[in-house]
């Protein structure tokens, strides 16, 4: 385990058992992470510049304690703030987080961080990085005060692709989801979904597993998720990707965001003094 620098932002790299992986002290981003001898299994732009204050593009980006657009989220999450320009994706990507454990032996590499201050948040979040045979992020959430908080939230993966024209995501046969491609109507997955254009779903009733295939790489990335049922699919294709800050003209054709999340009617309502953990496991396997 190494200190190092990406831009103007501090990071930890680490090498353990045949894999390398990178986080950001901002936002405890994971920014790198990839298996000795294969592709990447995590996207990260190329033409990020590290700024403090602002998301890296890439990466897993911690989007709490709402996701997206603050109105599009429960209302009752929405009467919890009174912000006159509410930033997407919550509060915490842009902040420096603390790590507060960390742990190394044969087996594996776990890293704790927190966010540096939490008087403004509603709630406390804390993300656990563990290496062992592969990468499993979990997202645990207290609520240590008297009153009940409403949370969304996502661990925004973006997943390296040899070309998404040749990817397709198994395991949503059967599963609602809301396309906010379509006016944010509600439809049903009919078989494995497979990309011709821009897509931006929130899928629903999932089950604790997803596959991405991928054709071009001959390789299966499998999700293995626990404490959550929905997630966000995205790929923003062709003319999104000319809008997007720190984003190739053509660099949607080599990523795939799958979010591991709790949205919509999936969102977190915390009692007083209750805790939450949601966590995701990322494994790769040949086709």
């Amino acid at each position: 385990m190494q200190t190092l620098t990406r831009g103007e932002l501090d990071c930890v790299e680490i090498h353990h058992r045949g894999q390398r992986l990178v986080i950001a002290d901002q936002g405890a981003q994971v920014l790198e992470y990839q298996r000795d001898g294969e592709p990447p299994l995590i996207w990260l732009s190329d033409q990020e510049g590290y700024r403090p204050g602002q998301s890296v593009r890439g990466g897993v980006p911690v989007c709490w304690p709402w996701f997206g657009a603050l109105t599009r989220n429960p209302a009752t999450l929405q009467a919890q703030y009174s912000l006159s320009d509410p930033p997407a994706h919550g509060l915490v990507r842009g902040l420096p987080w603390q790590r507060i454990r960390q742990h190394q032996d044969d087996q594996r590499v776990q890293l704790v961080y927190r966010p540096a201050s939490c008087a403004a948040l509603p709630a406390v979040p804390t993300l656990t990085v563990t290496l062992d045979d592969a990468l499993t992020l979990s997202l645990h959430n207290h609520n240590p005060g008297s009153s009940p908080v409403w949370i969304s939230q996502a661990l925004h993966s973006y997943f390296a692709v040899g070309d998404i024209h040749r990817v397709s995501v198994q395991g949503l046969d059967g599963c609602p989801y809301v396309d906010a491609m379509d006016d944010w109507q509600r439809h049903t997955q009919d078989a494995a979904l497979t990309f011709k254009g821009e897509t931006d779903r929130l899928y629903l009733s999932l089950p604790n597993q997803l596959h991405i295939d991928d054709a071009r790489w001959q390789r299966r990335i499998s999700l293995s998720v626990s404490g959550s049922r929905s997630a966000v699919i995205w790929n923003p294709w062709v003319d999104k990707s000319r809008r997007l800050s720190q984003f190739a003209d053509n660099a949607w054709q080599g990523m795939l965001c799958i979010e591991t999340a709790r949205v919509l009617e999936d969102a977190l309502c915390l009692a007083p003094g209750e805790q939450h953990e949601m966590a995701v496991r990322f494994v790769t396997e040949a086709l």
